[in-house]
């Protein structure tokens, strides 16, 4: 099938209103016109297709983000969230990468930034995830051998999580792992938003022998619900120069191999 070169437009523009109504709200037919830089009728069309699709919710005068939508916007709105940020270090981690070995990517923005580059300069690994997105990215390259975890769908971040994804972790070994952080913590402990998510984040860190944590620095010193571990020496730290100089501070003493990716 051959997208005209305004198809391509019209999806980039329905892709940024999507975007806008998840992050802003509710936004009238104007604003949104403005934002895009569309005219008015041709916003009404796109909001019209968008709600057939489900995507977005019509109101008098404007639009808001269809409540059924919401998790899977999150996931794709969240990716775009410090993107210069999460590339620097997928840059850095793909630096670390051993052709050959068994590598579990975990789920999460940052680690999918990692699978794009893994993607356009294929290596040959054995790579496992939770991630649909990463199985998705990853599925067509001949040099990778990709598994997919089986489990219960967590829509929020794409993840398969739960006791049939936790079986299946307990029978395997990786040699590397990259994993995405929702927080680091003031006690200096990685936390999860999902108690499941959670907890396959404990056996994950369990099951390799060189763990990767991904965290740009909006992730310090915030915490979430479900605590999964300290960070702890033997692991390894990817991360940009926005860290604290506490945060700093105590990296340089914990035993940590801190990588700071290089923003450009």
């Amino acid at each position: 099938m051959i997208i005209s070169e305004w198809d391509a437009m019209k999806l980039d523009r329905t892709t940024a209103i999507r975007q806008l109504l998840f992050s802003k709200g509710h936004l009238s037919i104007t604003e949104i016109s403005e934002a895009v830089g569309a005219s008015e009728p041709t916003v009404r069309r796109d909001l019209a297709a968008m709600e057939l699709e489900g995507a977005i919710a019509r109101t008098h005068g404007g639009a808001k983000i269809a409540d059924a939508s919401g998790p899977e916007i999150a996931f794709e709105s969240r990716e775009q969230i410090n993107l210069a940020t999460k590339r620097a270090i997928g840059e850095a981690a793909f630096d670390l990468l051993q052709p050959g070995s068994a590598v579990f990517l975990d789920a999460g923005t940052t680690v999918l930034q990692l699978a794009r580059l893994i993607r356009l300069r294929p290596l040959p690994l054995r790579v496992f995830t939770n991630c649909l997105p990463v199985a998705q990215i990853l599925q067509s390259e001949p040099e990778i051998d990709v598994t997919l975890l089986g489990g219960r769908l967590r829509r929020q971040n794409q993840s398969l999580v739960g006791g049939i994804a936790e079986a299946a972790l307990s029978g395997l070994w990786f040699d590397q792992l990259f994993l995405g952080v929702g927080a680091i913590s003031p006690d200096r402990a990685i936390y999860s938003a999902d108690e499941q998510e959670a907890g396959i984040n404990r056996l994950m860190l369990a099951r390799t022998g060189v763990p990767t944590v991904l965290a740009d620095s909006s992730k310090f010193g915030k915490t979430l619900t479900h605590r999964v571990m300290p960070l702890q020496a033997g692991m390894r730290l990817v991360t940009d120069a926005g860290i604290t100089p506490d945060w700093t501070d105590w990296l340089s003493e914990s035993g940590l191999a801190v990588t700071i990716a290089k923003v450009r």
